[in-house]
């Protein structure tokens, strides 16, 4: 017995000494300094962030050691989301987000021996395709019935004491246990005030998502345990089954499961029984082919809001140079286009792209300012004098011309095309427009 508590507290000493080396530290300081984010409470920046380690990495560490430390409240941001609400982001100082991230790649390798294959969230050489591609492969077998659970405020509800009981199955390391304690309990300061967090794991800090999938774990082993299929990413969790009874069963164990096991709260209103041409998932949403195979492609509300930050780059009121207007805008369509990858989006993209290049025509009709230097640059692009002249003179507005046959011609789409290829690939050429 004896032996086994050294082994124990050998392992513990191990444990907090990796978090707390040079090169783990190093690793983590890297880390950060990639991701770059904003300042914290502090306000000290990341480019300051090499100082301030190399000044009092040893008096942080000991005081971590000496179960001192005293990480600083995160500072309370938010972004807006689709239904217009909004979700708190907590900011950890850069000092406090190398310290979470040292723990994250100590204790990452442990728990990734413990978690689901069918999990995605948030872990290494795992992504959103992977879990839809599974997805598709549960349908495409038959199980076309769905529990899409939604989790209320996921990361706000966290109970701290249920999240440590967990962690410490796992975790026989006292001060490292303690820290992470302490970063729960750090507090939230909004408008200058600091609030205590009794519940939650504030998303914007590095050990948020780790200490997620560890909650959401226990939900993982209880389906694996009933033989359910499902795929998760971080709290996005749909399970399938072949029967809508037993999807509805599915439903009320499961939320039982998930509220008095874990104490974490469902959402009835999101919460729901449906088809696959019914949801909407990671951005993605499903559709039935002609032969009856289940395949995906971008959401109405994934497409709705592609379009409106294009809409937003494209405004005429906005003024500056054309070329930076197409880096911005090429960097946003490869970003979607990459996600959406393995979606069916050909007929979306084709009505995007020509509405985004009528956008362009007019925004260059309009930087082009007075009739006559319209009709040189139309010239220019090889318009006859008298067609030139009736578009340049024209007194319609902007957005009318833009859809003009000459216009079409003298901007059109191939031309675009290649301005864009310019932009993106190689210096700036001068050209008329």
């Amino acid at each position: 017995m004896a032996n086994v508590e050294i082994r124990k507290e050998r392992t513990s000493m191990e444990l907090l000494e990796k978090v707390l080396s040079d090169k783990n530290l190093f690793e983590a300081y890297k880390q950060v300094y990639k991701n770059k984010g904003a300042s914290g409470v502090d306000g000290v920046t990341v480019d300051e962030l090499g100082t301030y380690m190399y000044l009092h990495k040893e008096e942080i560490k000991e005081q971590i050691r000496n179960r001192k430390y005293k990480p600083s409240p995160v500072r309370r941001v938010y972004i807006p989301k689709e239904n217009g609400e909004k979700r708190g982001l907590g900011i950890p100082t850069v000092v406090d987000r190398v310290i979470q991230q040292a723990i994250v790649q100590v204790l990452s390798p442990i728990y990734e021996q413990q978690f689901s294959e069918t999990s995605y969230g948030f872990r290494p050489n795992r992504s959103c395709e992977m879990a839809i591609i599974k997805l598709l492969e549960y349908f495409n077998d038959g199980y076309t019935w769905i529990v899409d659970i939604d989790l209320q405020k996921f990361f706000d509800t966290v109970c701290h004491d249920k999240l440590i009981s967990i962690i410490m199955k796992t975790i026989h390391d006292g001060e490292l246990v303690s820290l992470i304690r302490k970063y729960l309990v750090s507090g939230v300061m909004e408008n200058g005030v600091v609030s205590p967090t009794t519940v939650g794991t504030p998303q914007g800090g590095n050990l948020s998502p780790l200490l997620s999938n560890i909650m959401l774990n226990e939900l993982d082993k209880e389906l694996e345990k009933r033989g359910l299929r499902f795929t998760r990413y971080a709290d996005d969790c749909i399970i399938v089954v072949q029967s809508e009874k037993a999807a509805n069963r599915v439903m009320e164990s499961i939320t039982k499961f998930i509220e008095k096991k874990l104490g974490l709260k469902v959402n009835a209103e999101k919460s729901k029984v449906a088809r696959p041409n019914q949801i909407k998932y990671l951005g993605f949403g499903f559709y039935y082919t002609k032969t009856g195979i289940i395949k995906p492609k971008p959401h109405l509300k994934s497409t709705q809001k592609f379009k409106r930050k294009l809409k937003q780059l494209t405004k005429r009121s906005w003024s500056i140079p054309l070329e930076e207007r197409i880096i911005k805008l090429n960097q946003v369509i490869r970003g979607w286009i990459n996600y959406f990858r393995i979606a069916d989006m050909k007929g979306h993209m084709g009505n995007i792209t020509k509405h985004l290049n009528r956008r362009i025509r007019c925004i260059i009709w309009k930087q082009w300012k007075t009739c006559k230097h319209r009709y040189e640059c139309l010239l220019k692009l090889g318009v006859s004098k008298e067609k030139a002249k009736r578009t340049a003179y024209s007194r319609a507005s902007y957005w009318h011309n833009s859809k003009s046959i000459v216009l079409h011609v003298a901007i059109s789409n191939e031309r675009l095309k290649q301005k864009k290829a310019i932009v993106s690939n190689g210096p700036l050429l001068k050209s008329t427009y």
